[in-house]
């Protein structure tokens, strides 16, 4: 089964930190390609211990937008 996750990658300190939207799971690396790898193993690992979590596994990827607001 292929599941798509939104990632979130950011800027922290020295490290770069990811994070997948629907399922909490965060991880680190020292570049954004280290950070999106360690996030993939992180989903994969999580994924293979929770069967049951795939199940409820939305199928459709999230609506991802912005807003702004002036203060």
């Amino acid at each position: 089964m292929t599941y798509k996750s939104t990632v979130i990658i950011t800027k922290e300190g020295k490290w770069f930190v990811a994070r997948s939207v629907e399922l909490g799971i965060t991880t680190q690396g020292k570049s954004i390609e280290d950070a999106k790898k360690n996030l993939q193993e992180a989903v994969e690992l999580y994924l293979e211990d929770m069967p049951r979590a795939t199940k409820n596994l939305s199928k459709e990827s999230p609506l991802v937008t912005s807003l702004e607001v002036n203060g």
